[in-house]
C-alpha cells in the first residue's frame, strides 16, 4: 500500500516538473523571438499601445545595406517616329493665347480674381414693346416681390398718357401698373374719353389717379382676400380734368346723367370688373378699374348713375298770384254742411256744460273727514347676501 503511494506521488512530482521545464523554455523561444531584429515595415505597424516592447530591441549598429549595381544601359532599340502633320490640319499656333494675354491676366489685377459675371437682362414682353412712347409715357421699373403675394412682373410707372394728336395727359401722381393694364387704360383714355372731352368743347389734361399698387386686402380689410390693387392690377379714377379748367367727376350727381353713363358704357366693355357707386360703400367716390381674369370671361359692372339731387323747398311760402280767385269764394259755402248741421240737433255732449254749471250751483258741503289708517310696519326680511 504504501509502495503504491510513493509510486503514484513520484509521478505527480516528475510531471509537474515536466510542465513547469516546459513553460519555462516556451517563455524563452518567445523572449528570443521578440528581441530578434525585424523588417522596418513590419516595425512600422507596430502598435504604440505597449511602450515596453521598446526593451526588448536590439539597439546594436545595423549593418549598412550594400549600394546599388549600377543600372546596365540597355540597347537603343529603333523608335517609330510620328507621321508628318496634314496640310489640311489647322494651326496649333490659333489655339494657343497670345504671350501678353498669357502674361497679364484678362482685368488688369493680377491679386484679384476675376469678377462674376451679371445676371443676363431679361427680355422685354411683348406688351413692353407695344406701349411705345408714342401711345405712352411710361418706364419700366423693377419687379416688385412683397409680402403675402403681393406685388407682380412687368411693371411699369405711368406718368402720361400721349393722344393721337401727340398731347399728353398726366396721370396724377404716377400710377404703377402692370404693362397689360397700363395698356388698357392708356387705349381707354385716347379712344373713348379724349373724343367725349372734344364734345364737350374742350381737351383733356389730366387724369385724377386715386390709388394704384398698394399691398392690401380687398376695401383695405384686415384678412380679406388679396386686392388686385397688391397685384398691381388695378386703378381707381375719381375725375378728369380738362384744358379749360373744368373737372368732370364720375360720382357728381350734377354731371349731366348721359355724360356719366356713356363713361360707364366703355369702362365696362375695356375692363373686365368695373365699380362704383351703388356697388358698396367703399366706392362712392370713385371709379374701381382692373383686369381679374375669371372663369368663362366672366365680368362685373356695378355703377349707378344717380339722378341729380332735388332742389330744396324755401323756408316761406311764396306770395299769392294776383290771378288767384278770393278766399271768400274758395271757401265752401253753408249749404254744402251735412243737414245734422242745420237742423240743429242736439249733440250728446250738449247736457255737459249743464251738469257741470249744476254742480257749480250747489253750495260747498263739508266734505267728510278722512279716516287715517294706522302705520304698517313693514317685517324685515333677513336675506343672505
Amino acid at each position: 500500500m504504501n509502495f503504491t503511494v510513493r509510486k503514484a506521488s513520484r509521478k505527480w512530482v516528475t510531471g509537474a516538473f515536466g510542465r513547469i521545464g516546459a513553460a519555462m523554455v516556451t517563455v524563452a523561444v518567445a523572449a528570443i523571438l521578440i528581441g530578434m531584429p525585424v523588417e522596418p515595415a513590419w516595425a512600422a505597424k507596430r502598435s504604440r499601445a505597449a511602450p515596453w516592447a521598446d526593451l526588448f530591441r536590439d539597439i546594436s549598429p545595423r549593418p549598412r545595406p550594400a549600394a546599388r549595381r549600377a543600372a546596365v544601359p540597355l540597347p537603343k532599340a529603333a523608335v517609330p517616329l510620328p507621321k508628318p502633320r496634314p496640310a489640311e490640319a489647322p494651326s496649333a499656333e490659333r489655339d494657343k493665347p497670345d504671350k501678353k494675354q498669357q502674361a497679364s491676366p484678362p482685368n488688369g489685377k493680377p491679386d484679384q480674381q476675376a469678377a462674376p459675371e451679371p445676371p443676363p437682362t431679361p427680355q422685354p414682353s411683348a406688351c413692353r414693346l407695344a406701349l411705345t412712347d408714342a401711345i405712352a409715357i411710361a418706364p419700366s421699373i423693377p419687379d416688385i416681390r412683397g409680402a403675402n403675394g403681393c406685388g407682380g412682373e412687368d411693371l411699369v410707372r405711368l406718368e402720361a398718357i400721349v393722344l393721337p394728336d401727340k398731347r399728353q395727359v398726366s396721370v396724377k401722381p404716377a400710377a404703377i401698373l402692370r404693362c397689360p393694364m397700363a395698356t388698357a387704360l392708356a387705349d381707354w383714355i385716347r379712344n373713348d374719353i379724349a373724343p367725349l372731352a372734344i364734345s364737350l368743347g374742350s381737351t383733356i389734361s389730366d387724369l385724377d389717379n386715386f390709388n394704384s399698387y398698394e399691398c392690401r386686402g380687398r376695401n383695405r380689410i384686415v384678412g380679406a382676400i388679396l386686392s388686385e390693387h397688391g397685384r398691381a392690377n388695378a386703378v381707381d379714377v375719381r375725375a378728369f380734368k380738362l384744358a379749360n379748367g373744368r373737372s368732370i367727376s364720375l360720382t357728381d350727381r350734377t354731371v349731366p346723367r348721359q355724360l356719366r353713363e356713356t363713361v360707364l358704357h366703355s369702362a365696362c366693355t375695356r375692363f373686365s370688373t368695373v365699380l362704383g357707386p351703388g356697388s358698396d360703400w367703399y366706392h362712392e367716390d370713385h371709379i374701381h378699374l382692373d383686369l381679374m381674369e375669371r372663369r368663362n370671361n366672366y365680368r362685373i359692372c356695378q355703377w349707378d348713375v344717380w339722378d341729380p339731387l332735388p332742389q330744396k323747398a324755401p323756408l316761406l311760402p311764396a306770395e299769392r298770384p294776383d290771378e288767384a280767385p278770393p278766399r271768400e269764394v274758395a271757401a265752401k259755402p253753408d249749404d254744402t254742411k251735412p243737414d245734422a248741421a242745420k237742423s240743429g240737433a242736439a249733440k250728446p255732449d250738449a247736457a255737459k256744460p249743464e251738469a257741470k254749471k249744476s254742480n257749480a250751483e250747489k253750495p260747498d258741503e263739508a266734505a267728510p273727514p278722512r279716516q287715517e289708517r294706522p302705520a304698517k310696519k313693514k317685517r324685515r326680511q333677513n336675506r343672505r347676501s
